[in-house]
């Protein structure tokens, strides 16, 4: 089985949200590795990790169902734009503040739904248990 075979299989038996935690876990590095990248000069590497951490949190900000999600996936949407807004600021002025308020934001997200993950698993356990 080759990596991209891997990465299908991996996505198809997780459940949405442990991926949308991974993503904001993917983002989150890439923007570690950037700072790093931006701190040694090397632009070319910062750029790429800029790049995708903003394509992770805009791909997360294109699938928020603004019908049903409501108000959640307006505040939602708000906070997708700060990132990206501060992650365009500190990657064409270098600035590592805008880093670490993007960061911040991610970080905050990241554990919200992790939180999530950890109740929906021990629901589960829960269920199987009631069940067994």
């Amino acid at each position: 089985m080759n990596i991209t075979e891997y990465k299908k299989t991996v996505l198809a038996t997780t459940d949405r949200v442990q991926i949308v935690y991974m993503l904001f876990e993917g983002a989150s590095n890439h923007l570690k590795i950037a700072r790093r990248k931006m701190e040694s000069g090397d632009i070319i590497s910062k750029g790429q990790h800029f790049s995708k951490a903003t394509l992770i949190i805009s791909e997360l900000s294109n699938v928020l169902d603004m019908e049903r999600g409501g108000e959640i996936s307006r505040n939602l949407r708000s906070l997708y734009e700060y990132i990206l807004q501060r992650l365009l600021y500190a990657n064409l002025n270098n600035d590592l503040t805008a880093i670490d308020d993007s960061q911040r934001v991610i970080e905050t997200l990241k554990s919200g739904w992790k939180e999530m993950m950890e109740g929906l698993k021990q629901k589960n356990q829960e269920e199987v248990k009631i069940g067994a």
